[in-house]
């Protein structure tokens, strides 16, 4: 009961406070990473001389309470009080072997993984650098050094060629009178080998990437996608793999009953009142009111027209929306009987599947009227109402037939079964109410109904686009495998005939497994590429699924896993998976939290919508990439060369910084803000290694380069002849701007202007004006620039080094511009196939994929010598121990205490490990080091006095959280390994 809220429902004779890592809540928030910050400072206190990650300090003593206590802090303020009904249920489902192993979360999510712990907590308050990111720093350094090297070419050849010019070939001498003409030139060189750096340099990419992220958000909103970070677009464009859930997302999450069976009858559809018997009717009315929460209630709608609204527990609003379609009202049985009144509640959670209500009749006695799982509800049924509403026996063999006539076949139709029942009891002797297994048996059964959570009318058809896109749609249920299966074929998630897999969660978690209870990554990679639907599961299948897809190495691509979420302990999937999508209207606050999309309309097509952005965000930065890496290469080389020959850039320096404006901050403007199409759900998710610039990008970069190259050359050099003027090459050095070189810088910008528009089309299609006015910003933009660029060289004069034109050298111009356009059809006629030279670019290789050396930038280094001085000490009290912990092993061993335990489940979670009270912290006496099996390769390091190991073993942190751990050296495999059977038994003892 957090504080702040109101007891809704339920009884109880006891109040259990869950606190610490033991309770579920401290479960999903250490797998959140919540109390980092306190774990870092025990370490730090405690572990400093551990450089390895200790799987145990996660949840070590103040630590793990901090980290606990901080997340029960967050939700005192009522943050989580959606998630109560979870909470409760799964620690209710802990009391069971079976379910209990399923609630063990993984233990690389636990730490397990050793080093990943760490460097998990080291990040913590580090931002991640993204994929694209990675690449575009990447190439950005790569083209920055090239023209860097360009640069410096270029004034070391100016200069040069100045110097031998006229100091060798004319013999001048150096008088101390020219020095300033000198210096001039000298800083006319510098000027120029700068102006070559700054138009190599791609400074505009960062920019893109911001402005093609930003208004990709901005536009997401409208279509329900509330994106928290921005690097989840571009995730999203490259997801392989969907884990949906069902009930809200795919489904319209308003229950209604379409079937029943009543009297003996097997109803297709809600049968007429007057064709069910007046007592089986009035029965089923109190049944259903009185035995629902009190705060679910059917409201009128809101607007004329509309659906009645569902208030409260789904299934239970599907109920009483059954009894005012049978016209009946459950409001007057309630007011009747108010909650107050009612005897004895044992509510529904995850173990029972059930829920019940006893009530005190008027002559003493009482009835219980029960609701659940038909499954579960008809094996305790003993006798059912007939068509004439009297109860009749119904045995064993009745039960198979019903099941395989009624309930299978509403399973089948996708619809949930649930089986409503009643027992009366005498008034003396008064039964045992807490024994619950006595109370719920020998029910008779009132019906049985199929409600049905109709799939959303867009989902198929989303579902469609999405396979279609080459991306994987996985449904993970709570609910049973038929109906499951029944809506994933109504979705579209599974064909009949096609090769797939329907697993529950027991027998996925089987599968996974091996002898120890471990989970095992081989098992998983056999399972999850068939695995369609994961019926009956718990929050930590989810998680485990999610994890097992993502480290995957079966396949090439790593897969890149989206999941949807709405419960408080979806957080850790949610957190896990690559873009976690949240419910923006059934979510809760802890799921909104672990989350980096969210849908505002829980509805499926919505993911669609992200993965379509995603994938534009991507063509945003290859289409700026193709337009500036073609302006960067001709302007380094019309520069560089045209230094080299003729002692003189053809594009001036102010030039260059217009052209470095167009090439950079509007280019970034017009071609990110492309919207996207449904072309780009045609095509299969490109990877997280693919490449940012493809072959046939290089083609069309290196294509339009030739073009723009041979042209500006030719008006170099035959210019002058061709518009009958005078030459601007050789110009002394404060020479008016000539008409030569103000052509050369306007046919250049006009051809930059047409391959803008060519740069739009990516993967080689040829109508390059598709769309384009759909895009406002990429019209103004080039129309803005064409304006701008007329009065530059009308009226730029002396500061732009322009001379005014005449119109015929206008029409020249653009018409050479214009021949980009044509240019383009005829390099897209070029298939990309014969030309093997091309190579792509912006790849990261698996290293760099994560680059760790970034994000542990500013994690702050525990002092060496310190820990060199710790190992040592360690390593001492370990040599000291050994003899005795040895001995009280040998002795325990002999004792008959072997024999009075039960056989210890092997616990591949930490905090399975300390639910357990021989593991408490508190009750530990001696504090004895810990030996594992590192031990046994540490011997010759202590029997020779020699340094230390360069790692310690991972475990060492129990030495100092003060774990009572012993641990037999014999070098047999099973007792030194951590997870085995042999190994929790020597703990415990």
């Amino acid at each position: 009961v957090f504080s702040g809220t109101h007891v809704m429902e339920g009884s109880g004779r006891m109040l259990v406070t869950a606190v610490g890592v033991n309770s579920q809540t401290g479960i999903i928030f250490t797998l959140l990473g919540a109390g980092g910050e306190e774990e870092e400072k025990k370490d730090k206190k405690v572990d400093s001389s551990h450089p390895s990650s200790h799987p145990p300090s996660a949840t070590d003593g103040a630590a793990g309470a901090n980290a606990t206590d901080n997340a029960n802090a967050s939700l005192v303020n009522g943050k989580m009080q959606d998630g109560n009904m979870e909470n409760s249920q799964n620690k209710a489902k802990q009391q069971d072997g079976a379910a209990a192993m399923e609630m063990q979360p993984l233990k690389s999510a636990e730490g397990g993984e050793g080093d990943d712990k760490d460097k998990k907590k080291s990040n913590m308050h580090k931002k991640e650098k993204s994929v694209l990111q990675g690449k575009l720093t990447k190439l950005a350094v790569q083209i920055g050094k090239a023209g860097l090297v360009m640069s410096a070419i270029t004034v070391i050849i100016l200069v040069l060629y100045f110097a031998i010019d006229t100091f060798v070939v004319n013999k001048k001498q150096w008088l101390p009178e020219c020095t300033p003409v000198y210096v001039q030139y000298f800083v006319k060189f510098f000027i120029i080998g700068v102006t070559v750096l700054v138009v190599a340099v791609p400074e505009g990419l960062p920019l893109a990437v911001t402005i093609s992220l930003a208004y990709s958000v901005k536009k997401m909103m409208k279509d329900n996608n509330l994106v928290r970070h921005l690097d989840a677009c571009e995730t999203m464009g490259n997801a392989t793999a969907i884990c949906s859930d069902k009930t809200g997302t795919l489904t319209t999450n308003r229950m209604t009953v379409v079937q029943a069976y009543v009297g003996d009858v097997h109803y297709k559809e809600i049968p007429d009142p007057d064709s069910v018997p007046a007592k089986t009717l009035d029965l089923l009315v109190n049944a259903i009111a009185i035995n629902s929460a009190y705060t679910t209630k059917i409201l009128p709608p809101e607007k004329e027209g509309g659906l009645p609204r569902q208030v409260g527990n789904k299934t239970e609003c599907g109920l009483l929306g059954f009894v005012l379609d049978l016209k009946q009202d459950y409001e007057p049985v309630r007011s009747l009987i108010p909650e107050e009144k009612l005897y004895k509640v044992y509510t529904f959670n995850s173990v029972r599947k059930s829920m019940s209500t006893v009530i005190k009749m008027p002559d003493g006695s009482f009835r219980m009227y029960s609701k659940g799982a038909s499954e579960i509800v008809l094996k305790k049924c003993s006798r059912i109402l007939n068509a004439a509403g009297e109860p009749r026996v119904f045995r064993p063999r009745d039960r198979d037939e019903m099941v395989k006539k009624v309930i299978e076949p509403m399973a089948c139709d996708g619809l949930r079964t649930i089986c409503v029942a009643f027992r009366d009891f005498n008034s003396s002797p008064e039964p045992d109410w807490d024994n619950e297994n006595d109370i719920l048996s020998d029910l008779t059964c009132i019906c049985v109904v199929g409600i049905e959570d109709p799939v959303r009318p867009e989902v198929p058809e989303a579902i469609r686009k999405c396979q279609r896109a080459g991306i994987t749609v996985r449904m993970v249920t709570g609910d049973n495998i038929n109906t499951a299966r029944a809506i994933a074929i109504k979705c579209g998630i599974i064909h009949p005939g096609e090769d797939f897999l329907c697993l529950e969660g027991k027998e996925f978690n089987r599968r996974i497994r091996n002898e120890k209870g471990e989970i095992e990554q081989e098992r998983i990679d056999k399972i999850w590429p068939k695995l369609r639907v994961l019926a009956r599961s718990s929050p930590t299948d989810k998680h485990t699924l999610v994890k097992g897809i993502i480290d995957s190495t079966q396949v090439e691509q790593r897969q890149v896993v989206a999941v949807t979420g709405d419960g408080t302990n979806d957080g850790p999937a949610l957190k896990k998976a690559d873009v976690g999508f949240a419910m923006g209207i059934a979510g809760t606050d802890v799921a909104k939290e672990a989350s980096d999309i969210i849908l505002t309309d829980d509805n499926f097509s919505s993911i669609v919508k992200a993965v379509m952005w995603g994938r534009n965000v991507y063509d945003s930065i290859s289409k700026f990439l193709q337009f500036q890496l073609t302006v960067n290469i001709v302007a380094v080389i019309v520069a560089f060369t045209g230094a080299c020959i003729t002692q003189d850039s053809p594009l001036k320096a102010v030039q260059m910084l217009w052209v470095n404006l167009i090439m950079d901050t509007f280019a970034s403007l017009a071609l990110a803000t492309e919207p996207p199409t449904e072309a780009l759900l045609l095509r299969k998710p490109y990877g997280r290694n693919k490449p940012l610039i493809s072959r046939t990008m290089m083609k069309n970069i290196l294509g339009h380069a030739v073009y723009q190259l041979t042209l500006i050359f030719t008006l170099l050099f035959v210019g002058e002849k061709m518009f009958k003027i005078d030459s601007g090459r050789n110009a002394p050095l404060h020479s008016p701007p000539s008409e030569h070189y103000t052509i050369i810088f306007n046919t250049f910008v006009m051809m930059q202007l047409f391959n803008e528009i060519n740069a739009r089309k990516i993967h080689g299609e040829r109508n390059v004006f598709d769309g384009i006015f759909r895009n406002p910003i990429f019209c103004t933009i080039v129309l803005g620039t064409f304006a701008i660029q007329i009065v530059i060289v009308q009226f730029g004069g002396k500061p732009f080094s322009c001379s005014p034109l005449q119109l015929d050298q206008w029409m020249w111009c653009v018409f050479i511009g214009l021949g980009e356009l044509v240019w383009g059809q005829v390099i897209a006629t070029i298939p990309t196939s014969r030309l093997k030279f091309l190579k792509e670019a912006g790849r990261l290789t698996e290293k760099e994929e994560v680059p760790e050396e970034e994000l542990n930038e500013d994690v702050e280094e525990i002092d060496h010598a310190e820990r060199e001085l710790r190992r040592g000490q360690i390593l001492w009290f370990r040599g000291l121990n050994r003899i005795q912990t040895q001995i009280r092993v040998v002795k325990a061993f002999r004792s008959s205490l072997y024999e009075g335990l039960e056989k210890p489940e092997s616990r591949t979670s930490i905090h399975n490990f300390m639910t357990h009270p021989e593991f408490r912290i508190e009750d530990s006496q001696p504090h004895i080091p810990l030996i594992d099996d590192t031990d046994l390769e540490e011997d010759p390091a202590l029997k020779k006095n020699s340094s230390p190991p360069s790692s310690l073993n991972k475990n060492n942190s129990a030495i100092d959280s003060g774990i009572n751990l012993t641990t037999d050296t014999s070098k047999s495999a099973t007792s030194s390994s951590p997870g085995s059977p042999i190994h929790s038994l020597e703990t415990s003892l």
